[in-house]
C-alpha cells in the first residue's frame, strides 16, 4: 500500500510534464490552422478574427495557463473543423481505442505465456526452435503488413471476420490480431527467459525434491517470481500498443483515437491533437501505475519491501 502511494506521488509531476510537453510540440508544428480553415484566400481581418476567437492571439505563455485551466476542469476547448467539444470528441473514440489495445494485449499474454514457459521447459529442443523461429518472424513482420494479409484471408476470400468498421465482437478480432501478434513475440522470449533464470534457482531444485509435481513448481513457484520482468515489459509493450493502434485503426476503419489524431494532425486542430495526444500519454501513465502496483499482487515479497 505505501509502495502505490509512493508511486501515485511520483506520477503527479509526470502527468504534469506529460501535459507540458503535449502543449509545446503541438504549437512548434509548423503551419497555421486558421489559415488552413479559411483558405489561401481569406482577409486578414478575417484570420485576426478567427485566431482571436480561438485564443491562438495571445501569449503563449497565457495560452499555457489557459491550456492548463482547462486540463484541470476537463474542458480542451474546441476543435477547429469538427466545431465540438474536444472532451466530447475523445470520450467518443477512446473507448475503441482502448479496447483494442486490450484485446491485442490479452491476446499476447494468452500466447505468450504457455509459449514461454514451453519453450523454458524445452530448452534445446524442437519445441524451443520452432517457438523461437515463430517468435523471430513475429517480430520482424510489422502490423501495416499483416493486416492486409489478415483482411485478404480471412474477410475477402473466406469471408468469416468482418473487412472494417466497428460495432460487434466479429469487427474486433483482425484487428486485435494484428496488434497482438507482435507483442505475443517480444513477450515469449521475455517468459522464456525469466522462467529459464527461475527454473535454475536453487528453490526451485529443492521443490522437486520434496516430490512436487512439475506443473506445481512451475506455476505455484517459479512463475510467480518470473512475474516482475514480465509485468515491467508488459506495462511497456503497452505504449506500443497504444501507438500501433493508430496505424491499426487506419488499416480496419476503427472509429478510434488514432484515426482521429491523425486526422487533426493533418488538419492543424491544435485542440484537437492535445486533447488526443493528452488521452493516450495519460493512459499510457495510468497503464504503468497499474503496473507497479500489479507487482505487489503477483509477488508479495514486494508488499514486503514497499512497505
Amino acid at each position: 500500500m505505501i509502495r502505490a502511494a509512493k508511486r501515485l506521488a511520483v506520477t503527479l509531476p509526470v502527468l504534469w510534464l506529460v501535459v507540458t510537453v503535449v502543449f509545446l510540440l503541438i504549437h512548434l508544428v509548423p503551419g497555421d490552422p486558421v489559415v488552413q480553415m479559411l483558405g489561401e484566400g481569406a482577409t486578414a481581418s478575417d484570420v485576426s478574427a478567427l485566431r482571436h476567437a480561438y485564443g491562438l492571439d495571445a501569449p503563449l505563455s497565457a495560452q499555457y495557463g489557459r491550456f492548463l485551466y482547462g486540463v484541470a476542469h476537463a474542458d480542451l476547448g474546441q476543435s477547429l473543423r469538427l466545431h465540438d467539444s474536444v472532451m466530447h470528441l475523445v470520450a467518443s473514440r477512446y473507448p475503441y481505442t482502448v479496447a483494442l489495445a486490450f484485446c491485442a494485449m490479452a491476446l499476447g499474454i494468452l500466447l505468450a505465456v504457455p509459449a514461454g514457459i514451453g519453450s523454458a521447459l524445452h530448452r534445446g529442443g524442437w519445441q524451443d526452435r520452432v517457438l523461437g523461429v515463430v517468435s523471430l518472424v513475429g517480430l520482424s513482420f510489422p502490423n501495416f503488413a499483416l493486416g492486409p494479409i489478415l483482411i485478404l484471408v480471412f474477410s475477402i476470400r473466406l469471408g468469416w471476420l468482418p473487412v472494417s468498421g466497428a460495432g460487434s465482437v466479429a469487427h474486433m478480432v483482425l484487428p486485435a490480431i494484428t496488434l497482438g501478434l507482435g507483442m505475443a513475440a517480444i513477450l515469449t522470449r521475455m517468459v522464456r527467459t525469466a522462467m529459464l533464470e527461475e527454473l535454475g534457482q536453487d528453490y526451485v531444485r529443492t521443490a522437486r525434491a520434496k516430490g512436487l509435481s512439475e506443473r506445481q513448481v512451475v506455476y505455484r513457484h517459479a512463475l510467480p517470481n518470473a512475474m516482475i520482468p514480465i509485468l515491467t515489459v508488459v506495462g511497456l509493450q503497452f505504449g506500443s500498443l497504444l501507438a500501433g493502434a493508430i496505424v491499426t485503426e487506419t488499416i480496419f476503419s476503427l472509429p478510434g483515437i488514432g484515426r482521429l489524431t491523425l486526422s487533426a494532425i493533418s488538419n492543424r486542430d491544435y485542440a484537437l491533437v492535445q486533447g488526443c495526444i493528452l488521452a493516450i500519454g495519460l493512459t499510457y501513465v495510468g497503464v504503468n501505475l497499474l503496473t507497479d502496483i500489479a507487482y505487489t499482487v503477483a509477488n508479495p515479497r514486494m508488499r514486503v519491501q514497499g512497505s
